[in-house]
């Protein structure tokens, strides 16, 4: 490089390598918010090849992680982008137009109701029912409905929906099925498979497994996915690199993690179920769960999710005892990650709906939803029961 001023110089020298660097064992982290091109051909080449240009655009991280998504949801195509949230809103905003119906499981994630509530003002509209009930959904569909839309369980009541079922419905409707597979992951279940459209993923939660990045996935064919990289694109709910890197890596260990969380979980839930300050616990593996015998059939055994509530008192006051009495389990607005936490659904995740839509889903001021880390099973039963002494005076 010739001799150019100091500012200048330092502006320039040291972007790039002067010896191979084509194979390095772990992928880089491509923090970069554009790629140069020599000259318009080079450009037109670039276009031609479907290369990277602008990070908004394309990014390598977000490419590797869409091709890791593909494999495991066993899907042709993905978007990654910057949360659970942004895959949703992507997703719904790309297959509908004024004037379409979303039918939707009366029980979901709190934010999730909030947007398709708010996408009325759009002219979409969207009904909740119970899709435990395969006969409720029927009855509920209608001339205008073209979207599904369901969780494989469902925060935070934990009800298991028969996703084979519900999809052969939709589709013999002429409507499309998606699917959050958030609380249980591609390490237990593969909608697509079952016959869903479209599988949703907050990477943040189990996938990710560190709550250390936000992050999200929607999985399914070309020709969905394409609608919605499309709008991603113009909507800028893309994932970052460093973001997609982190989850990538922290979806490696997905085999070993998830299964130990299941297992936790489901030791927990046994648990529970016998402590006299306990009142209900809701956990599929309970042969007292109502979608039991459709849990075993649908998930190996031991390995349905990592995730259960409990329903105690619904006393402020003790709750608040029983959440300061915890020694390892913590509160976080969160779940999913390598440590065990709780949540108080009234007050969190489903904050803010009327009272007689919490009570039909049957979310009480005493429900506590549970995230079940990779602690010893022992040392995590020992501390809810020695916090739940609380409830007993």
């Amino acid at each position: 490089m010739p001799a150019y001023h100091f500012e200048t110089e330092l502006l320039h020298i040291g972007t790039c390598l002067h010896a191979p660097a084509d194979s390095p064992e772990t992928l880089p982290v491509y923090m970069t918010t554009a790629f140069h091109v020599d000259d318009l051909d080079a450009l037109e080449e670039r276009y031609k090849a479907k290369g990277f240009c602008y990070n908004r655009s394309q990014n390598p991280n977000r490419a590797a992680l869409s091709d890791l998504m593909n494999h495991l949801e066993h899907g042709e195509d993905s978007i990654v982008c910057s949360c659970g949230m942004s895959a949703i809103t992507t997703v719904v905003m790309s297959l509908l137009r004024s004037g379409d119906h979303i039918l939707a499981d009366k029980t979901l994630y709190g934010e999730t109701i909030d947007l398709f509530r708010h996408i009325a003002s759009y002219g979409i509209t969207v009904t909740f029912t119970d899709f435990t009930d395969t006969a409720e959904v029927q009855a509920h569909l209608r001339d205008g409905t073209k979207l599904l839309y369901t969780e494989t369980i469902s925060n935070p009541m934990i009800t298991v929906v028969d996703i084979a079922a519900i999809a052969e419905i939709a589709h013999a409707n002429g409507c499309w099925l998606v699917v959050d597979n958030t609380f249980t992951s591609a390490a237990a279940i593969r909608p697509l498979d079952l016959g869903a459209d479209v599988v949703i993923n907050s990477l943040t939660k189990f996938s990710n497994g560190h709550s250390d990045i936000l992050c999200g996935a929607a999985t399914g064919s070309s020709e969905l996915i394409q609608k919605a990289k499309r709008l991603l694109v113009l909507f800028g709910g893309v994932a970052d690199p460093m973001s997609a890197w982190l989850c990538q890596r922290g979806m490696r260990t997905m085999p070993f993690r998830i299964p130990r969380q299941m297992q936790n979980a489901e030791m927990l839930a046994a648990a529970l179920e016998k402590h006299p300050a306990v009142k209900r616990v809701h956990h599929p593996s309970l042969a007292g769960h109502p979608q039991h015998d459709l849990a075993v059939s649908m998930y190996q055994a031991g390995r349905i999710t990592a995730m259960l509530s409990i329903e105690v008192e619904p006393d402020r006051e003790k709750i608040n005892a029983f959440m300061n009495r915890l020694k390892i389990v913590r509160y976080a607005m969160t779940l999913g990650g390598l440590r065990t936490t709780i949540a108080h659904p009234c007050t969190s995740s489903h904050w803010g709906l009327p009272q007689e839509e919490l009570d039909a889903m049957g979310i009480n001021f005493g429900l506590i939803r549970i995230s079940t880390g990779l602690e010893n099973a022992e040392d995590l039963i020992t501390d809810f029961k020695q916090a739940l002494a609380v409830f007993e005076k």
